[in-house]
């Protein structure tokens, strides 16, 4: 009889894994569904008269140029937007993404920003300075992705303490982000 009950230990052990995934699939489930639920954003369609997305942004809106602000536009958002919220930043940066310009509590009933207007509140960029530090990739490191992300949130002001980073702005946002909108520009220093 030993004998016999060692032969289904591991059919007993296969049985109880099954058990256990099982008991946790209702529970994997609700909380799965509002994985997804809180990932599906109304998409915000983004756009500039200086660059369209994924084409070259003009000297002027870089480092070896005015480091103008390019203007940037947008479209009715979804209803419950209190505020906005704007970051951009470069994945491709050697060390890392690198983040450009940050700007949050960008009033609901604006519809564009940059090109020499002020909206909102502006944060520290990665070159250490407040508001739009503009594309300036190192010499001869190809063409890098400049991604300017637009968050319509449900709140009039972000959380966001004073001294914050770009960074921030982008944490803060994504957790009361009820759309979004991407618009990417490229550059390249020879």
């Amino acid at each position: 009889m030993t004998h016999i009950s060692i032969k289904f230990v591991p059919a007993l052990a296969l049985l109880a894994l099954a058990n256990c995934g099982e008991s946790n699939h209702a529970g994997n489930q609700s909380s799965g569904g509002t994985t997804v639920e809180n990932a599906t954003l109304t998409k915000l369609e983004l756009r500039s008269d200086a660059f369209q997305n994924g084409q070259p942004i003009p000297v002027q809106y870089t480092c070896d140029g005015a480091d103008q602000t390019p203007a940037i536009s947008w479209g009715e958002p979804p209803q419950g937007t209190r505020s906005f919220a704007l970051v951009i930043d470069d994945p491709d940066a050697p060390n890392g993404t690198f983040r450009h310009w940050g700007v949050f509590d960008i009033p609901a009933s604006t519809r564009a920003i940059g090109g020499g207007q002020k909206v909102g509140t502006e944060v520290t960029n990665d070159f250490g300075k407040p508001g739009y530090g503009g594309p300036c990739p190192p010499k001869g490191h190809g063409a890098h992705h400049y991604h300017f992300k637009l968050f319509a949130v449900d709140v009039d002001k972000l959380n966001i303490p004073a001294g914050a980073k770009v960074v921030d702005v982008e944490n803060e946002a994504t957790k009361h982000a009820i759309a979004r909108g991407e618009l990417v520009g490229t550059y390249e220093r020879k």
